[in-house]
């Protein structure tokens, strides 16, 4: 029970009237060590509610005290916009009880607003690592007071390069604070982060790292190459779930987000897309309209695979096998939260053997594959190849028949059997001179105009030379000089 984890009365009372009863191992474990002040470093897969593990402790901490102009009590890094709005509204809802200020410093927003929160005073400040810098840079925000700093998402921040920003940042922090580290994974970089800034802090490890949570049921499902077969492929799985009621579609690259979007559109399902290169604005609606039930697919990159709280999420489909393993394990752990069950379904190729091989590696066992997921194409082009499909379409102008290999397969048997032998082709009248190419052929030939049997030769040693170079120069002329006088109806003097 949380009223068990020493909270303050204003914020069981919150947690209870948002419908919480029984923390989750993180919190259980993390909570009356942050109530300490002692230093933390939880450690939890994705989904298992870390973030009401920092929230909560700082609300009851935050009760005494007042923030000062530009001078914040807390600060919290994200990696993420979606990210740090989600606990914005975390501190929303569990700070009800509470006159708190909370600042959100994150970019595609103007930064007047923002200063005139930092002006009146926060007490806590949620940021993205790019946009603190810019304040701190301009003289708006100083850290001299900050009491708790809290790093979410850790070895997110490592994958999007902002170790080096957070190490920045702790310098400027006072020496006396209270530091809480979360992460799902340990990479080597991160836990010298650990031992630099963190002191004796109390490791908190409710789960294996990079381990997948149990809710969710996995599968790999195989298909073609060619991307129109993946999409086939992702509409099967979609229409094949009876019990889905949304889900996230992830991608690689963000040109096939576009591209995912407009088909599954045209096919008629609601859904709508959401990635980095999108303005604020229109990420924030696309991912309320989804929250919101509004629509039911969300294709997205892995802006959306990091510690978003969506708990009804009953699908996630991988499009795209993850380039990294451990972006696998944060995928699907978008689904099956709060002790909810998920399914999650990743697409594979034949291309994409090592990187199924390096997920099974991390899981420490063999991912289980649907019994009826390999189409014709996906079988026969593995089995060609080992594998490995090297075949690739023709290149050039004349790319041929474009249907994929099932299709043309299923075009030839239906085809009826000829009646009568083939003739040999009648050979080509021959033609003249000026019928030899068209006119866009000989384009190419007007760089070389040597015989076949000819050898090359460099220019300076060559008779061949333009007719123009050989011309006789003419005499020079000497030059002349004229004057021209206007006409007036003066005399001349």
């Amino acid at each position: 029970m949380f009223n068990e984890l020493g909270l303050s009365p204003k914020v069981v009372s919150a947690v209870e009237a948002a419908g919480y009863t029984k923390p989750t191992p993180i919190q259980a474990a993390a909570i009356p060590h942050a109530l300490e002040k002692k230093d933390v470093l939880g450690l939890a897969q994705t989904g298992t509610g870390k973030t009401a593990s920092f929230v909560l402790p700082m609300l009851s901490l935050l009760e005494k005290g007042r923030a000062r102009a530009r001078m914040p009590r807390t600060l919290i890094l994200e990696p993420t916009r979606e990210l740090a709005a989600q606990v914005e509204e975390s501190f929303e809802k569990y700070g009800v009880n509470h006159k708190l200020t909370v600042a959100l410093l994150i970019g595609g927003v103007s930064f007047e607003e923002q200063n005139r929160k930092i002006d009146r005073g926060a007490d806590v400040v949620i940021a993205t690592p790019g946009r603190l810098l810019d304040h701190l840079e301009r003289g708006k925000l100083l850290l001299q007071q900050v009491e708790i700093f809290v790093v979410d998402e850790a070895d997110r921040m490592l994958d999007m390069g902002f170790i080096p920003d957070i190490e920045r940042i702790c310098k400027i922090l006072p020496a006396k604070r209270q530091t809480l580290f979360f992460s799902a994974t340990m990479p080597k970089e991160i836990v010298s982060l650990v031992d630099r800034f963190l002191k004796d802090p109390v490791r908190v490890e409710v789960s294996p790292p990079s381990s997948a949570a149990e809710t969710v049921t996995q599968r790999f499902v195989r298909s073609g190459s060619t991307p129109k077969e993946k999409r086939d492929t992702l509409r099967r799985l979609i229409r094949g779930e009876k019990e889905l009621s949304n889900g996230i579609i992830f991608c690689n690259r963000k040109r096939d987000i576009g591209t995912l979007f407009r088909s599954l559109e045209r096919h008629g399902f609601s859904v709508g897309a959401l990635h980095g290169d999108m303005d604020q604005r229109t990420r924030m609606m696309t991912l309320d309209s989804f929250k919101q039930d509004k629509i039911t697919l969300l294709v997205a990159s892995d802006v959306a695979a990091r510690g978003l709280d969506i708990p009804k999420v009953s699908h996630v489909f991988n499009y795209d096998v993850p380039h990294n393993a451990e972006d696998y394990v944060h995928r699907i752990g978008r689904t099956g939260r709060a002790g909810r069950s998920g399914a999650a379904f990743t697409i594979s190729t034949p291309e994409d053997k090592k990187l199924v091989a390096a997920i099974e590696a991390m899981l420490k066992r063999e991912v289980q594959w649907l019994d009826d997921d390999a189409p014709p194409a996906a079988q026969k082009s593995a089995a060609r190849s080992g594998g490995e499909d090297r075949s690739r379409p023709p290149r050039g102008r004349n790319r041929g028949d474009r249907r994929g290999p099932a299709e043309a397969e299923t075009v030839a048997a239906q085809a009826p059997a000829p009646s009568q032998p083939q003739q040999a082709p009648a050979p080509a009248p021959a033609r003249s001179k000026s019928d030899e190419a068209p006119r866009s052929d000989r384009g190419s030939r007007r760089r070389d105009r040597r015989e076949p049997d000819e050898p090359r030769v460099a220019f300076r040693d060559t008779p061949y030379v333009p007719a123009f170079l050989l011309r006789p120069l003419s005499p020079r002329k000497p030059a002349t000089t004229t004057t021209t006088r206007k006409s007036t109806t003066e005399p001349v003097g």
